[in-house]
């Protein structure tokens, strides 16, 4: 079943080559140029375009690979020098890459619901076949997951690529094959450094269940267990960083351009800091407005302009990196506090997964909107057996894409975006619906509360402004960040509501399985 669905989508995603492309397709094709007509000391030196490579260097191998493909469908795209190129050949090319990619994916998929039915005795794999089975649904959530589609098949990025590999790692941490785990996440981390958001998890689940052990009520540590773990790390970041240890601070430069980055990116990412900076606008203009600021002095809110770049707030502190990263590590704290007290529990670990990229994603320094991809993903291998897990995943699912539609903004994909989260909410809420269901009370367990669905009807009047209406009331574009700043806030409030929910609920979790023991 999961390979019919996987050959439904691929064939959804063939018919929007064509479509609408942001910078980030040129910015992958100018890693294309770069790998490959750059010798290797120039990769992170040589600076043709303003779309440096700034993403670790196994993806810079990645793109190298990938080169040697597009040389057979347009030498062109491979010259460093031929800026915003971008002819049909070229966009065939990338467009298929990412769509050939995604079969890693489809394997990460695959991998999890194979854990999956070995943690629940092999129910899962025995219903594989039925369309209204956990498996099943499962593969449909995760396989046309929306997000995924709009970011990578439209935008464009390799999302489902390297979030394939996370998921192989999270299946083998199901599997209990620790090792495994600790290899593709070391992949992964070597592929995009955005993953550390989670690394917490991996380091205090991997040392706690295979590196100590209790025997005898003693707390036993397998010395050798550690070795092999480092073993693997440093062998996948010696690979990574090897060719590149001579400029390793030109990489890390990249990696982590602290200096030339703000609090938050163009458009912000629905998250905590995003309802700090609309209060500190709301009290600049009050402040102007009352009389508690000089008329004459140029305090302004200057964060919300647009720009991607540093600034100071006008009313509130002024919050820096270090700030951002005090409220992540407390953030944290919960996931580490349920994997220090429950280890050995794989579901437990995805629940860890879920509250650490929850934390990096709402109190992160300049956190982009796609992040919120990296909570929905693991969240949904939760909506499956668990009814409160469900109804927060219903919630974030539906927030967080329509979160991105700020991406989209061209008419045709206005239409589109509309169209295929709109589809793939209510399929999911119908499927997710069946498989809730209570025979007793004849319903679904599926039930938002009365605020909950106050919040998604506004959530809809939110969306429709962004997308068509805001273009109708202000056709000469005097407020073209107005749309952004309303979406970013209104999904902030119910993204932050989830997490809050999700916290609550994993700690009482934790209760109820001690106090079983």
């Amino acid at each position: 079943m999961l390979w019919r669905i996987f050959a439904s989508v691929t064939f959804g995603k063939l018919l929007f080559i064509p479509s609408y492309r942001s910078t980030d397709f040129e910015v992958h094709r100018n890693w294309l140029a770069i790998t490959h007509s750059l010798p290797l000391n120039k990769w992170y030196i040589d600076d043709p375009s303003q779309w440096t490579l700034d993403y670790p260097p196994l993806f810079a191998w990645f793109e190298y690979i990938l080169s040697w493909g597009a040389l057979l469908f347009d030498p062109e795209m491979l010259k460093v020098n031929n800026l915003n190129y971008a002819s049909q050949n070229t966009i065939l090319f990338q467009r298929i890459s990412v769509i050939l990619t995604d079969i890693v994916y489809a394997l990460g998929v695959q991998k999890c619901l194979y854990s999956f039915g070995n943690n629940q005795g092999g129910k899962v794999q025995k219903d594989a076949e039925k369309w209204f089975s956990s498996s099943t649904i499962l593969a449909f959530l995760l396989l046309c997951n929306v997000g995924l589609f709009m970011v990578d098949h439209i935008h464009f990025q390799y999302n489902g690529f390297l979030t394939g590999i996370l998921l192989l790692s999270v299946g083998s941490i199901l599997q209990k094959e620790n090792l495994k785990a600790a290899f593709w996440f070391s992949i992964l981390l070597n592929l995009k450094h955005i993953y550390l958001y989670i690394a917490p998890v991996y380091a205090v689940y991997l040392l706690r269940s295979y590196c100590f052990d209790i025997q005898k009520s003693k707390m036993i540590f397998h010395f050798k267990g550690l070795i092999k773990l480092g073993v693997i790390v440093v062998t996948t970041f010696g690979f990574t960083y090897g060719p590149f240890v001579s400029q390793l601070q030109q990489v890390l430069s990249r990696l982590f351009p602290f200096e030339n980055r703000g609090l938050c990116h163009a458009y912000w990412a629905p998250n905590f800091w995003a309802l700090y900076n609309i209060v500190d606008k709301i009290l600049a203009f009050l402040g102007h407005k009352l009389g508690w600021i000089d008329p004459l002095s140029k305090v302004t809110a200057s964060m919300t302009g647009g720009l991607v770049q540093e600034f100071e707030h006008a009313i509130l502190p002024s919050i820096g990196p270090k700030t951002t990263l005090v409220f992540t590590i407390l953030a944290i704290l919960p996931a580490v506090v349920i994997l220090l007290k429950q280890p050995n529990q794989p579901r437990v670990f995805i629940r860890a997964i879920v509250l650490c990229a929850f934390a990096s994603f709402l109190f992160g320094w300049h956190v982009h909107e796609k992040a919120i991809l990296i909570v929905i993903t693991p969240l949904t291998l939760l909506a499956v057996s668990s009814q409160e897990d469900c109804r927060l995943f219903m919630l974030l699912s539906i927030t967080g894409h329509v979160s991105l539609f700020p991406l989209l903004f061209t008419p045709f994909e206005n239409v589109v975006k509309i169209v295929v989260v709109l589809t793939y909410s209510l399929a999911s809420y119908s499927f997710l619906s069946a498989l809730h269901y209570d025979p007793k009370s004849k319903g679904t367990l599926l039930k938002f509360r009365s605020w909950e669905r106050f919040f998604l009807y506004g959530l809809g009047v939110v969306a429709l402004f962004e997308s068509c209406i805001h273009s109708m009331v202000d056709p000469s574009g005097r407020l073209p960040f107005l749309p952004l700043m309303i979406m970013s806030v209104y999904c902030a409030v119910g993204i932050i509501y989830v997490w809050f929910s999700f916290v609550i609920g994993s700690l009482k979790t934790e209760k109820k399985i001690s106090k079983q023991k």
